[in-house]
């Protein structure tokens, strides 16, 4: 599959496989009864399989609440809405306007232009107490006018990213719009759970899990203040042996080398299941910005499978 017939997520998540789709997909089976997108994150993988059903997971509760936001509601409603939030805020929408217009420029961005009403619409959001259709299209506002456009919170909860230089452009928007279609045509589900909570007890072998975890050797918002341990990797590898014991076909995501580090815990992995196939990758996201640029540090993408 070519990157412009695949669907490419609204949210962007750092470490998104939207540009390793064309290296991940043919990897896959072709005969998924039941896909799990373990830790979906931005739903740049399930959204592109071809199955009977796909499952969406996520232990980030707003984010699976947005993304339900988005399967559940009328497309029309919801970009009317974010219209109604970003002119009732005085946001700029430079497809209606012109860069010269809110006196800022493409290169330079809309920051200057959007920070007061931005910082403003983020307390409001933070104080908020009703989680209702309004809050989670504030959110997804949030989330477009936000530094690149990413999705992060405190530990308490509250959305903490500064303002960002684009906003609801006619690109995202289509994105969007995109998305939008294609959840309301899949049979798909979205949960909130952490991944060793998930009940696999369902999974027979015609089914899949997809497994794409903060990466325990990258640096990354997703992977602050200690959010993913060498405990977490442990038990996300033995829930994947779990998932080979029952015959449930398995794909992980991740990296066995960054920056000169490796990850002892998945190669040790790998010494230990001669079975599992290594599958290498071109490294390569377009939406990091963790990543130091310096090529002669070598970063091995891998797609390790049970099959």
């Amino acid at each position: 599959m070519k990157n412009h017939c695949a669907i490419q997520s609204p949210l962007n998540y750092t470490g998104g496989k939207f540009r390793l789709l064309p290296q991940i997909l043919p990897l896959l089976p072709k005969d998924i009864g039941t896909f799990v997108d373990l830790f979906c994150g931005g739903c740049n993988v399930g959204i592109n399989i071809n199955c009977n059903m796909v499952i969406f997971n996520d232990i980030n509760s707003k984010l699976i609440n947005l993304l339900n936001t988005f399967k559940h509601q009328e497309k029309s409603e919801i970009i009317s809405s974010i219209y109604k939030i970003i002119r009732d805020e005085n946001l700029s929408l430079v497809s209606e306007h012109s860069y010269e217009f809110y006196k800022c420029n493409s290169s330079k961005g809309l920051a200057e232009y959007n920070k007061e009403q931005y910082l403003k619409l983020r307390e409001k959001f933070n104080r908020a107490t009703t989680y209702d259709f309004e809050y989670f299209i504030t959110l997804y506002v949030l989330i477009i006018y936000a530094f690149n456009n990413q999705i992060r919170f405190n530990r308490k909860g509250e959305f903490n990213l500064p303002i960002g230089k684009r906003d609801f452009n006619n690109t995202i928007k289509n994105k969007l719009e995109k998305f939008i279609d294609k959840i309301h045509s899949t049979n798909c589900e979205f949960v909130s759970y952490d991944f060793d909570n998930f009940d696999i007890d369902h999974l027979t072998n015609q089914d899949f899990v997809y497994a794409d975890p903060p990466y325990l050797i990258c640096c990354a918002a997703y992977n602050e203040n200690g959010g993913w341990t060498a405990q977490n990797e442990i038990a996300l590898l033995s829930l994947l042996d779990e998932l080979d014991k029952r015959q449930v076909r398995f794909a992980l995501s991740n990296v066995l080398t960054n920056k000169g580090i490796d990850n002892i815990y998945i190669k040790k992995w790998l010494e230990n299941n001669p079975h599992y196939k290594c599958n290498h990758l071109t490294f390569s996201y377009s939406n990091s910005n963790y990543q130091v640029k310096d090529r002669l540090s070598k970063t091995d993408e891998v797609l390790i499978t049970n099959y």
